[in-house]
């Protein structure tokens, strides 16, 4: 029954990853002032930073980090959203120690 779990969990990790596939950071280089990115950009930047990666591998349109922008706030709001990201990765990677009964102590 384990392994159906983390199958179905696998699938919808894929599933959700093509859904959010459609938000990328695509920046035209006719920007106007007023459409620059700033925190909230950022921070979901950062969030999809690691898919956006792969897919900026084969197209030209697709960037991870989005030029112009608002500067201190979109780097911090980025390195928020690019910071979650990591830390669940590095907390998924940890085993987990069986307990030991009493007698064994």
């Amino acid at each position: 029954m384990e392994k159906r779990t983390r199958f179905h969990c696998s699938a919808a990790a894929i599933a959700a990853a093509l859904i959010l596939s459609a938000c990328f950071a695509e920046q035209t280089s006719t920007t106007a002032a007023a459409v620059i990115p700033g925190f909230w950009k950022g921070l979901w930047h950062g969030i999809i930073a690691p898919i956006a990666f792969i897919v900026s591998l084969f197209s030209d349109h697709v960037r991870i980090y989005a030029l112009p922008n608002a500067g201190r706030w979109y780097d911090f709001g980025f390195m928020i959203g690019i910071g979650g990201f990591t830390h669940g990765a590095s907390r998924g990677a940890r085993r987990r120690r069986p307990k030991r009964s009493r007698d064994e102590a």
